[in-house]
């Protein structure tokens, strides 16, 4: 009789834990340089925001991995530390024009991760 017990409430904990649910929200695939180019992440589990982490990058086309620096410090989004939602902007260097770039961003939440990769080719 305790077996079963057990696996009932093994079972009904493992139902509760909704999965991570990270999106990313940008205004554009091809952002004008040389101005702020705001995006915005949401990181919830069964609806409700969620304490997470945040990492983000920009891929070239050689695969080369570049840190996204918040705002306009010098300080780079590496386990970045937000709940619910982050918030930021990209200025985008007239260098980039025309380039197929990939903004990739990682979010963790516990042992949750989410991956969103996002395609931008800057413009004039």
């Amino acid at each position: 009789m305790r077996a079963v017990v057990a696996a009932a409430v093994l079972t009904a904990g493992s139902l509760g834990a909704a999965p991570l649910h990270a999106t990313l929200t940008a205004p554009t695939h091809a952002p004008k340089v040389k101005t702020h180019w705001t995006y915005v992440v949401h990181a919830s589990r069964g609806g409700k925001p969620v304490a997470a982490r945040l990492t983000a990058q920009i891929v070239d086309p050689i695969g080369g991995a570049h840190p996204v620096q918040f705002g306009s410090t010098t300080k780079n989004i590496t386990n970045w530390p937000f709940r619910g939602r982050f918030r930021d902007f990209i200025v985008w260097p007239a260098s980039s024009r025309g380039i197929p770039l990939r903004l990739r961003l990682v979010v963790r939440a516990g042992t949750a991760r989410r991956t969103i990769v996002y395609a931008v080719t800057p413009r004039g």
